[in-house]
């Protein structure tokens, strides 16, 4: 089951033209260059861009027109803001029951604390929010958004100002939210570690028009659009952990029919997990090494060779079964070992990393 939002708006000089089906769980994430109008259609969904004039329809419901304009709060949403944007002269438990009076159906007490447990904020419920850190911050809106009870939480950049540690410590709790929740997460960010590790769904936006959406994996297995939105060439493959921890403290993978090893992860049996392997880090040779250091040594089939770029370097796509992975390696290695699309070789990855 997907939910179907459609926005049809004219702002003075732009037009916002969207229609998605969002999947009922999990994130979406909306991506997109400055100006491609992510956060204008974050706030557009939300009601609180009212001068904007068109449609917005959600499932069956019609929350602007030209006759009708359902304020923010008869919109039944949550909305997660770059800034936490709370009210610091209350505490914390009052921050989370504002706007619950307005809700139809409010949550029940074993339901607000379970939000407060997931979020971990049970010891901060009477502190004053001017007194919180910026991480526990964003933990509070989270949970003010969720005690409403919304059919679709928005979240706008919710990291963008933190700093490195905070921001990895809401990662985790979205992750755990993401597998908690029973809504469908719309998150706009401009940041790819976000997308590889948080998305189920993406959305690319260019100039208030969606150019591409689908499953995470569609979208980023096409390498010529995953190089598009990042600086430095990735792979981004998809897992299931067959063996968390073998007698040498490493971790097996299952990546297709091959399997990824790595030093130990914190994982589960049977978990699904995202691997990161820089195109950098995997080199080729023609003849399958047998004293070697390296862990990770995959046979594979060249699909296609691009240019040299003004360095000198080449970036190679790489045939594994129905799997493709990026390899950059010097013009001259490439020219040495007379390289070109169908031949076979292998690929001997260097580092690989859990997506965390």
């Amino acid at each position: 089951m997907a939910f179907k939002v459609t926005v049809r708006v004219r702002y003075p000089d732009f037009l916002l033209d969207v229609d998605l089906a969002i999947a009922e769980r999990g994130v979406t994430v909306i991506f997109g260059p400055s100006g491609s109008g992510k956060t204008s259609l974050l706030r557009t969904i939300a009601g609180l861009n009212d001068t904007a004039q068109g449609q917005i329809t959600f499932q069956d419901q019609v929350w602007q027109s030209e006759r009708i304009f359902l304020p923010p709060h008869r919109r039944p949403i949550g909305y997660i803001f770059q800034e936490s944007s709370l009210f610091d002269h209350m505490n914390v438990r009052q921050n989370l029951a504002y706007g619950r009076k307005r809700t139809r159906d409010p949550m029940t007490l074993s339901e607000q604390q379970h939000i407060i447990d997931l979020l971990g904020i049970s010891h901060l419920l009477d502190r004053h929010c001017g007194q919180l850190s910026g991480g526990e911050r964003q933990r509070v809106a989270i949970g003010r958004a969720l005690f409403l009870k919304p059919e679709i939480l928005l979240m706008d950049e919710p990291m963008a100002a933190l700093d490195f540690a905070r921001k990895r410590e809401i990662l985790t709790l979205l992750e755990q939210l993401k597998a908690d929740l029973k809504i469908p997460l719309l998150y706009v960010s401009h940041n790819i570690d976000d997308v590889t590790r948080l998305a189920d769904h993406m959305v690319i936006l260019a100039a208030g028009k969606v150019t591409r959406h689908g499953p995470v994996e569609q979208i980023l297995s096409s390498h010529k659009m995953l190089n598009s939105l990042c600086d430095e060439p990735f792979s981004l493959l998809f897992g299931q952990v067959i063996t968390p921890e073998t007698r040498h403290h490493l971790t097996e993978v299952s990546i297709g029919d091959a399997i990824i090893r790595m030093p130990r992860q914190k994982v589960k049996k049977h978990q699904e997990i995202r691997l990161h392997i820089h195109a950098r880090d995997v080199s080729l040779t023609l003849i399958r090494p047998t004293q070697t250091s390296v862990l990770n040594i995959l046979d594979c089939h060249i699909l296609s060779i691009k240019d040299p770029t003004p360095d000198g370097q080449c970036l190679i796509e790489l045939g594994l079964h129905n799997i493709s992975i990026q390899a950059r390696i010097s013009a001259y290695s490439c020219v040495q070992l007379n390289l070109a699309p169908g031949q076979r070789v292998f690929a001997q990855i260097k580092a690989v990393s859990l997506v965390q």
